[in-house]
């Protein structure tokens, strides 16, 4: 009990030298408390503090990794041991072995479970799934599984092509035109909805990707959207005014969109979008406006957020510029 009583005068000692940031002088009272008493870890637990405050994250680790093991032998406090487990975790964290910091904290929540270390395991999780993602990436891989996709769509194998057509986007998230070949792939399984997420990635990554609009108008025109799928050729003409192909789309839709103008009016106004639009008593007056003065349009087209709610208007069918 005396050696106790001494090694918590040591400790408090050291705790005042850490308060001061004197680390050193820390570090040698902590020590003492060791030596007077070695069977409780919570001198441990402070010399690895001072290493883990002196950036000598291996000490750290190392001093806690001991200090655990010292605790269980001497059936010390489970909050103790998640303590020291959690510094340990810190100190991996420190030097980027983020695994190894994963496994820490693990071992911490098993012993007592904290939000804050929910958290620690939540974020390092997020740095190694992105770690595995990056180190996934080879462009040269990528071409070679498009290649394959390429051929066996060719054939008419579109589920062992959308295989490798998933593989080379995992190798090249960044290029667009394998979302483009995917959601071709998409469409002859008749995954619509799939595909058409699909150009949207793809335009997204390349606005310029005139493949890209006109596939999406496609898959539009294929889920009898013909507003949108108009939209979508438009924007394939501003980059290409004379693709045949945006300008064929393009002509079928505009005349989807004036033979069936009812349903086309059914179809927008179960669009929660437009019904936000046409509620907006701002857009109310000013869609008045538009149509007592044709000439105001070009006015409140300068206003981008006007520009964008008219524009899904237009897409919808609910309104048309002569």
């Amino acid at each position: 009990m005396a050696n106790n009583a001494e090694a918590l005068k040591e400790k408090e000692l050291g705790n005042v030298e850490y308060k001061k940031k004197n680390f050193d002088a820390a570090l040698e009272h902590y020590r003492k408390a060791v030596e007077l008493d070695p069977t409780d870890m919570t001198f441990r637990n402070n010399i690895a503090a001072v290493y883990f405050e002196q950036k000598n994250y291996e000490a750290c680790i190392k001093e806690c990794t001991d200090a655990v093991e010292l605790g269980r032998e001497n059936r010390a406090d489970y909050k103790l041991i998640a303590k020291a487990l959690c510094r340990a975790g810190n100190a991996s964290k420190k030097v980027g072995d983020f695994k190894s910091a994963k496994v820490y904290y693990e071992k911490s929540l098993s012993e007592h479970r904290t939000p804050e270390t929910r958290t620690l395991i939540s974020e390092v999780e997020k740095v190694i799934k992105e770690e595995e993602r990056t180190a996934y990436i080879d462009p040269v891989r990528a071409e070679e599984e498009k290649n394959l996709g390429n051929d066996l769509f060719k054939k008419g194998d579109y589920g062992t092509a959308l295989k490798h057509y998933n593989e080379a986007i995992r190798r090249n998230p960044d290029d667009a035109k394998l979302y483009s070949n995917r959601a071709a792939c998409y469409t002859k399984l008749a995954a619509f909805d799939l595909g058409l997420k699909d150009c949207e990635t793809c335009v997204d990554l390349d606005p310029k990707f005139i493949k890209g609009w006109i596939r999406k108008g496609k898959i539009l025109q294929g889920m009898q959207d013909a507003g949108k799928a108009m939209s979508a050729y438009q924007k394939a003409l501003e980059i290409d005014p004379n693709n045949a192909e945006a300008l064929e789309g393009y002509r079928q839709t505009m005349s989807a969109v004036h033979s069936n103008p009812e349903e086309m009016r059914k179809r927008a106004m179960g669009d929660p979008e437009v019904q936000a639009i046409l509620r907006d008593p701002a857009m109310r007056m000013i869609l008045e406006q538009m149509q007592n003065d044709p000439k105001a349009l070009h006015d409140h087209l300068k206003n981008p957020e006007i520009a964008e709610k008219i524009q899904k208007l237009l897409e919808s069918g609910l309104i048309a510029i002569r």
